[in-house]
């Protein structure tokens, strides 16, 4: 008979409540009108298995019930399946257990143990946000890392690539760049020095590997405060639930745990022509190159390809990029073309539409000499040049094809080694999931792989249900001058919209510490993508100036909170900043009108 839920108070009720998850195999929450309720009990009827139910809209306290069991699951509604104690979720989730396999499992009531709670292989931030979270959680964990060195053998600590060779060195170097600016521009402010001002690349690389130190420092030391288990090992799957790791020296060892996250990672891809790995480096070794690269060819047009070459250029480097078609594929392309141009306009040379086809070494030395043979991608025509250093930045594949997983059945995507998951970051697999740069169709951020790996971790042991929202999410491309977005690229909301449905407000500007110096007069650029169905929601969001990250991110909420082109222009600017363009954008694309900036 089901409890009245007359006792004596809540405490008392989630006693009843758990009372009864603990004594029944198979324990239903359910509403005796809900089609789902009845679909769960059909199926345990269809195996045999006898189902213990209460049906909350017959009792008096089932609204107080529903309270109590959201509490504890994270789950507002029925059913509400558990399975021999373990919550197996509503209709959908009891109905995917069952076709994977698990919820027989449950029935089975495995008495398997395993070593640990969780293990999480990949210690970079997604992984390691993921890891602390649980551990905090009161969980047992284990986080595996290990760096596969670099044809020119470029290893380097734990955090992996952001903090290693990835946003942290390159905004350091992108600020050396900008100091360098910075001085040029302070003769017209006044300051006078004599001495010729030159840039020591050693200085340069020392300082940025010594912070990078305290940071993978820091972290172990954060892994062992939370009790989390270390390893810096190779993991691979053996067997379901079972992964061997194998450390530097070629030990190896077992572990098993009832969950696992993937968090891998990418590399960057290399060419497959000759003399690419034997001569050429990625931005795995440019972080920590022990010698001035010299003069540089950098071939390919990715985010990471534009701003190396930018900050390359902004410490006096003579630099050219190689380009096989477009700029930041995936970016607004008018956005990117404005960034490549500025770049130009700065001493950046380009080569387009043009792939290399071969890398001959000339000379060896730090940094010796390379010859480059390239083809045009549209005539055929065959050219060579000499260069010191070749760095190819042509994109990233995902870290997932030597990892065993085709041993447990996770299915992948053979083409560039991403992982297909549902919107709990779930692989095919039930026990297996997987955050961060290496999923099919999501961000390549660090701040989602730590957003995802949080919330992954409170899902699976704390009842919580957030999830992570891969949508309206911002960012920044750190060219010389930068690139920030959120939301839809042009093209994509005429896509999406139609052209007749949308209205794209843009704007000239010209930074007022640029005046003084007379640089840049109106290369910056602002526009605004609305769409006209929706009150003029501001569906894409770009600006192309200084300090694009900090300007970006404060626009970021707004556009999550449903930002219109009515609420920018009754919002007040601070002046005098570049900000402050967005809150007097009137002009629109499609009217031709002159956007040129003439004053403050």
């Amino acid at each position: 008979m089901p409890p009245t839920g007359c006792g004596s108070g809540r405490d008392e009720m989630k006693t009843q409540i758990q009372a009864l998850i603990d004594s029944n195999q198979v324990m239903v929450f359910s509403k005796s009108y809900c089609p789902f309720c009845v679909k769960v009990k059909d199926l345990f009827k269809e195996l045999n298995v006898a189902v213990h139910a209460v049906e909350l809209d017959l009792i008096d306290e089932g609204s107080n019930f529903q309270d109590i069991l959201l509490e504890i699951t994270g789950q507002k509604t029925v059913p509400n399946v558990f399975v021999n104690k373990t919550h197996v979720g509503g209709c959908d989730k009891t109905l995917q257990a069952h076709k994977d396999g698990m919820l027989q499992k449950l029935l089975e009531g495995s008495n398997e143990t395993y070593e640990y709670d969780l293990i999480v292989i990949g210690g970079g931030s997604g992984g390691l946000a993921c890891s602390k979270e649980a551990a905090t959680l009161g969980k047992k964990v284990l986080v595996l890392d290990y760096v596969v060195p670099t044809p020119k053998g470029t290893t380097w600590g734990l955090g992996g690539t952001c903090v290693n060779v990835g946003c942290i060195p390159k905004k350091l170097m992108h600020q050396a760049a900008l100091l360098g600016t910075a001085l040029k521009d302070s003769r017209n402010f006044g300051w006078e020095y004599e001495e010729k001002v030159k840039h020591n690349w050693q200085t340069m690389i020392e300082s940025i590997s010594n912070y990078i130190g305290s940071l993978n420092w820091g972290y172990r030391v954060e892994l062992r405060d939370k009790n989390v288990t270390y390893m810096n090992s190779y993991a691979e799957f053996v067997e379901p639930h079972k992964i061997k790791a194998t450390n530097k020296r070629g030990k190896e060892t077992f572990h098993t745990a009832a969950t696992f996250v993937l968090a891998t990672g990418e590399r960057p891809r290399y060419l497959g022509i000759p003399g690419d790995k034997e001569y050429c480096i990625t931005s795995d070794d440019l972080f920590s190159l022990p010698y001035c690269p010299g003069k540089t060819l950098v071939i390919g047009a990715s985010y990471v390809a534009l701003e190396c070459a930018g900050f390359l250029a902004g410490i006096g480097l003579d630099v050219t990029v190689m380009v096989r078609s477009i700029l930041l594929r995936g970016f607004d392309q008018e956005m990117a073309e404005r960034a490549g141009t500025y770049m130009k306009d700065h001493g950046v040379k380009f080569i387009r539409p043009f792939v290399p086809t071969k890398i001959e070494q000339l000379e060896e030395g730090t940094p010796g000499k390379l010859k480059v043979t390239a083809k045009s991608t549209e005539s055929g025509e065959m050219i060579e040049g000499e260069y010191n250093t070749v760095l190819i930045a042509v994109g990233r594949d995902a870290c997932t094809g030597k990892i065993g997983l085709d041993k447990v059945g996770v299915e992948i995507n053979e083409k560039n080694g991403k992982l297909p998951v549902n919107d709990e970051e779930q692989t095919n697999v039930p026990y297996i999931y997987a955050i961060g740069d290496i999923l099919e169709g999501k961000w390549e951020l660090t701040p989602v792989a730590i957003q995802a790996g949080k919330l992954l971790a409170r899902r699976l042991f704390d009842g919580r249900s957030l999830k992570c929202d891969y949508v309206n999410v911002p960012t920044t491309v750190f060219t010389p001058l930068e690139y920030g977005c959120c939301g839809l690229s042009e093209e994509k909301a005429i896509e999406l919209y139609g052209e007749e449905n949308i209205e794209v407000y843009h704007s000239l500007f010209w930074p007022l510490e640029c005046t003084v110096p007379s640089r840049d007069n109106n290369k910056c650029y602002s526009k605004i993508v609305c769409n006209k169905l929706d009150n003029e929601r501001v569906v894409g969001f770009h600006y192309l100036g200084p300090n694009a990250g900090e300007v970006t991110q404060g626009f970021g909420v707004a556009i999550k909170c449903g930002l219109t082109k009515e609420l920018l222009d009754n919002t007040t600017g601070i002046h005098p900043t570049c900000a402050e363009v967005f809150t007097s954008l009137g002009i629109t694309k499609r009217s031709g009108a002159d956007i040129t900036q003439k004053g403050c």
